[in-house]
Formats: structure tokens, C-alpha cells, sequence
């Protein structure tokens, strides 16, 4: 048997199963650090813009295609397919992986993730004069969730982002806000003022994007040639070749996987696609859905280690962190499926206006309202608080290239958010719902409430209601209830069927 470095389902209720760690918890409740968030208004304006032009080249690209649709279907397929097989596949992959002069590393949470990945530096990457060790990094979502670059700065171990969004958000000692663009909350006066500040040999710089494109690659070219580790993520794993493959735009994740003599890629156990032939579908979805192009400028695959080409030492850290928790949410599954595309944020309303930020995690906007919650349990400090961040418009669902129907995963969470946080609210819930159910089930019962609401008019005065009491003041807290009418549409109706009964007698 091949241990997979995670729990066996069968014998395992969810909520017994570990919880994700690192950078995918929202602290705060969502609706008290958005609040924040919504009164930038240069942050609005930066990410208002960059969402609507980014919406607007996928809808071009997509409408080229009569065959989206079906594609979707395909993507959701396929990613259904790994979800229900997906221990029969880790096994296959990492037969092929090791096969092929590959090493693959299991890691349950993200303490044991950074502990490996922080050995295999320590084994490969020379200390230099200043005492400490240097690597370099392609942008990966998994890094960032076990927070890897702070674990490593702890242990002596300077990591240098090569990827030009990254690097802005480094340099300002910032975070991510978003999955494709993580600095998209930034414009191009900000990022100067940073360069200027954070890159001793940057010289004067205006805010034209090629003078500051060519600032960070000024200052990462030396980082290229020198440093003897990189470290990346992967969008794919092909199970049948055990291949690993990265998407970008820039070409430094080429430069990372191929100058350094050793490479470390961190992966979730969700990546992996059953066979090579999937890419047909997987590489027309993901660069429509997330930059609005039709091809990824460098797509870049490798499979284990070539004598004489490449990097020598090729390691593996196969990452859970909750996804095994994830994956046991029968409702929750699907949102595994994600490929990280962020199409979902793009259309977002919620995202648009708080920023990434605001959802405390490395998955921010709709996907990551449901994967964060998911990883770690709603019951996780604010995490039972991120279903709420939607207006359950469905948008998310209709631009998912995967399909992941993230509305009815929002309304299945804040469900389990209700027991696990909220039980008095639940009970008080449930009663009403009993009573009410009760009432409308039969007639004679319905009609006998409506006698009140004379009374229920007198007693409001005729106007609109501002506050209820109990759970019914959750709902008052934002809306108003119309004024009570005298007497219910029931009465209403029978009174001109009674009325139109006169009319024709006195024909």
C-alpha cells in the first residue's frame, strides 16, 4: 500500500478529520473588517477597473469558442472523475513521479510541509557571507497558504518572488488579494514609490509598466543565475506520466525550473488530471477564464529529472492541509475542482467593493469562501463567516470553467456555520420554521392567523417595521418589513369573488 499522507476516509466522520493551518484564516468575522475595506476608496478604484477589464477579454475570447460549454462540461467531468478516485491516482503519480528520477514528500498539514521543504534547502542551497541561505520562487497559492516564505525567513532562508505581481506585494510587505493578480489592489504611482524604495539599484523611475517591468528584471537577474534552489507550485499533475506543469506570463517560472541545479514544487493533492490528453481541455479553459488570452504565453512541463538538463534534484511536496477534510463534504467537494483561475472574483460584487484582504485568506472572492471554510471547518475562528460574503447572485457559477456551483456550497455552509456557531439562533430558528410550517399546512389554521392582523395593523400604527426581536432582529438589522395590511390577500380575494357574486345577481 502506498501511504498517502492523509487520513483514510472510511473509517473517519469529517469533523473528526485535521483542519487546514497557515494563511487560510479569516480572523475577524467577515462583516467587520469588509466595513474597513469599503471606505478605501483607492482601493475600489484600483480593483474596480482591473476586474472590469479583465471581465471583458474573457468575454471576448470565450464568445470565440461554440464549444465553451461543452469544454466546461469536460473540465467539470474530468475533475469529478480525480475527486472520486483520487487515492487510486496520488498512488499512480507518484509511481510514474519516482519512476522518473523524481522524489515525492507527504505532507499532512502545513507544518510538515514547511519542515521539508526547509531541510531539502538547508541540504542543497550553500550559506552565503551574510549567513544565511537564499532561493528563489515561482508564484504558487500553495507557498503562500502554509505561509512557507515566513517559516523560511525564521530559519535563515531568504526567498526571492520572481513573478512581478508577487514581487510588488514582497517588497511593499504586503499580501495577496487575489489569485491571478496579487497585487491588483495596487496602481502604477504605488508601485513606483515601492521600487524606489525597496530596490537599492532601481534608479529614477516613472510609472510606465516597461520602465517598471524593466526595473524587476534588472534586480532579479542576478537571483537567476546564482541561486542553486528554486521553489515553485504546479497547476497540473498528469497521473498517468507523473508530469507536473506550470502556467504563466512572464517567464520567470521558466527561469525557476530550469537554471536552478535543485527544485522543490509544493502541490496540492487536489492538482492532478487522470491523463497527458486532458490538457486539451484544461489548457483552453484556464487562460480564457483567468487572463482573457487564448493561450498561456509559457506553459511549461517537466517530468522528474533529465541527465544534464535541468535541475538534478527534483523533489515533490504533496500537500493536504484540509483538503481530505474537503473532499469528505459530500455538498463541499466540488470546490476541489478548482483549477485557480479567478474568473469567480472577476464578477463578483462583494469582491469588487471589500478587496481580497478583507477575506483574511490566500483564497479570497467566492472561491474562497467556500474553500477557506471548507479546509479548516467553519468553526475556525471568523472562517463560519465567509459563506455570508456572497449575495448568492450566481454569477460565480455561470464564469466557473470547472463548473463548481459555489452559490448552493455558500448555502450549504452557512447551514453548517448555524449548528456549529449559532445553536440558540438555530433553535430559535427551527421553532419558528416548525410553527410556521404548522400553520400554512392547513386552511382552516391559515385563516384563523389572518383574523390577527387587524389587531397586528392597529398595533404597528400602519407603518413599516424597523426591529423585531430575537432571531427576526437579524433579518430587521438591514431591511425594513412593509407596513401590515388590514386584511390578507385571502380575505381580499374572496371579498371581490363575494362582490362579482352581487354584481351578477343584480344582472
Amino acid at each position: 500500500m502506498t501511504f498517502l499522507g492523509m487520513p483514510l476516509l472510511p473509517s473517519k466522520r469529517r469533523s473528526d478529520l485535521p483542519g487546514g493551518q497557515g494563511n487560510i484564516i479569516e480572523a475577524e468575522a467577515f462583516p467587520e473588517v469588509s466595513h474597513e475595506h469599503l471606505s478605501n476608496q483607492q482601493l475600489r478604484n484600483n480593483i474596480g477597473h482591473a476586474t472590469s477589464t479583465i471581465r471583458s477579454k474573457r468575454a471576448e475570447v470565450v464568445s470565440e469558442l461554440d464549444d465553451w460549454e461543452a469544454l466546461r462540461d469536460a473540465g467539470e467531468a474530468t475533475k469529478n472523475e480525480v475527486m472520486e478516485n483520487l487515492p487510486e491516482y496520488l498512488a499512480q503519480f507518484e509511481e510514474a513521479f519516482t519512476a522518473a528520477g523524481g522524489i515525492i514528500h507527504w505532507a499532512r498539514d502545513a507544518d510538515e510541509a514547511n519542515a521539508i521543504v526547509t531541510e531539502l534547502v538547508e541540504d542543497n542551497a550553500p550559506v552565503l557571507e551574510t549567513g544565511r541561505r537564499e532561493v528563489i520562487k515561482v508564484k504558487s497559492m500553495a507557498t503562500q497558504e502554509i505561509g512557507l516564505n515566513e517559516h523560511l525567513e525564521h530559519e535563515g532562508i531568504d526567498a526571492f518572488e520572481t513573478d512581478l505581481a508577487e514581487l510588488i506585494v514582497q517588497l511593499g510587505e504586503d499580501k495577496p488579494s487575489h489569485i491571478l493578480v496579487p497585487a491588483i489592489h495596487r496602481n502604477r504611482d504605488e508601485i513606483r514609490e515601492i521600487f524606489m524604495d525597496k530596490m537599492p539599484d532601481a534608479g529614477e523611475l516613472t510609472n510606465e509598466p516597461a520602465v517598471l517591468a524593466e526595473a524587476a528584471r534588472r534586480h532579479l537577474r542576478h537571483k537567476f543565475l546564482t541561486t542553486k534552489v528554486a521553489i515553485s507550485g504546479a497547476n497540473f499533475g498528469i497521473a498517468e506520466t507523473g508530469t507536473l506543469g506550470v502556467v504563466e506570463s512572464e517567464g520567470n517560472g521558466r527561469m525557476c525550473l530550469t537554471l536552478p541545479e535543485t527544485l522543490i514544487t509544493v502541490m496540492g493533492i487536489e492538482k492532478l488530471l487522470p491523463r497527458f490528453a486532458d490538457l486539451e481541455v484544461f489548457l483552453q479553459l484556464l487562460p480564457r477564464s483567468s487572463t482573457g488570452e487564448r493561450m498561456n504565453p509559457y506553459t511549461s512541463f517537466w517530468t522528474g529529472k533529465s541527465e544534464g538538463d535541468g535541475p538534478q534534484n527534483v523533489h515533490l511536496v504533496l500537500l493536504d492541509n484540509g483538503r481530505t477534510r474537503a473532499l469528505a463534504d459530500e455538498h463541499g467537494r466540488t470546490a476541489l475542482n478548482c483549477i485557480r483561475c479567478s474568473a469567480c472574483m472577476n464578477v463578483c460584487p462583494v469582491y469588487e467593493r471589500t478587496g481580497g484582504h478583507a477575506y483574511g485568506s490566500t483564497y479570497p472572492g467566492p472561491i474562497g469562501a467556500i474553500l477557506s471554510p471548507l479546509l479548516t471547518g467553519v468553526e475556525e475562528q471568523g472562517n463560519g463567516s465567509l459563506p455570508y460574503a456572497s449575495s448568492l447572485c450566481g454569477a460565480c457559477y455561470d464564469v466557473c470553467p470547472v463548473k463548481i456551483n459555489i452559490p448552493d456550497i455558500l448555502v450549504h455552509l452557512r447551514g453548517e456555520d448555524v449548528k456549529a456557531n449559532h445553536s440558540p439562533v438555530s433553535s430559535q430558528l427551527d421553532a419558528a420554521l416548525t410553527g410556521a410550517s404548522w400553520m400554512m399546512g392547513d386552511g382552516k389554521r391559515m385563516s384563523a392567523a389572518e383574523k390577527g392582523l387587524p389587531l397586528a395593523h392597529k398595533v404597528t400604527g400602519g407603518e413599516q417595521i424597523n426591529a423585531l426581536p430575537g432571531i427576526a432582529g437579524a433579518w430587521t438589522s438591514s431591511r425594513d418589513i412593509p407596513a401590515l395590511p388590514e386584511k390578507s390577500f385571502r380575505q381580499l380575494w374572496a371579498e371581490e369573488e363575494a362582490n362579482d357574486r352581487d354584481e351578477e345577481g343584480q344582472r
